[in-house]
């Protein structure tokens, strides 16, 4: 009954992964579109960057973007950040159960290496954090001032 329990929990967060990950993906698209569309208001206010005029199912909707945030924001603010959030947290959940909790199957093949469980976990653990490291290195450096050399930079040592 164990087993099939956590075929379930496996499937479930593979699919709470994957549309998580689509919603992550629509609100960008929905946002590199909404700034591609900006334009100057047509009666200028102070502070603003631009506004979309839009309409959805018979509902007319303005977006203004402004410079900084204005002197004084509304009590319900929707923010665009759960849809990231429960991507990552569904990510590494999916991780931590497949990949650790599995470790005899799908991290460690006996026939290349002798290594324990807790020692593939460290190794793996490791590699996520040296990884980091690097990027976020390779970002502050003057590299990441030119974003299509950091790409390549990247690809390549991804490729590595």
């Amino acid at each position: 009954m164990a087993a099939h329990l956590g075929e379930w929990v496996n499937l479930a967060l593979r699919w709470v992964h994957v549309v998580t990950g689509v919603a992550w993906i629509g609100t960008s698209f929905y946002f590199n579109w909404l700034n591609s569309r900006l334009a100057p208001p047509e009666v200028p206010e102070p502070g603003v960057a631009g506004e979309v005029w839009s309409v959805h199912g018979g509902g007319f909707y303005r977006v203004v973007k402004y410079t900084v945030a204005p002197g004084s924001l509304p009590r319900t603010l929707h923010w665009f950040k759960w849809e990231a959030y429960a991507t990552w947290l569904s990510g590494i959940a999916l991780l931590v159960l497949i990949y650790y909790l599995g470790a005899g199957v799908y991290l460690i093949d006996a026939r290349v290496a002798g290594l324990g469980r807790g020692a593939a976990v460290a190794i793996g653990l490791a590699a996520l954090v040296a990884a980091w490291v690097v990027y976020d290195l390779l970002c502050r450096s003057p590299l990441g001032k030119e974003p299509l050399a950091l790409a390549g930079g990247l690809f390549v040592l991804g490729v590595a």
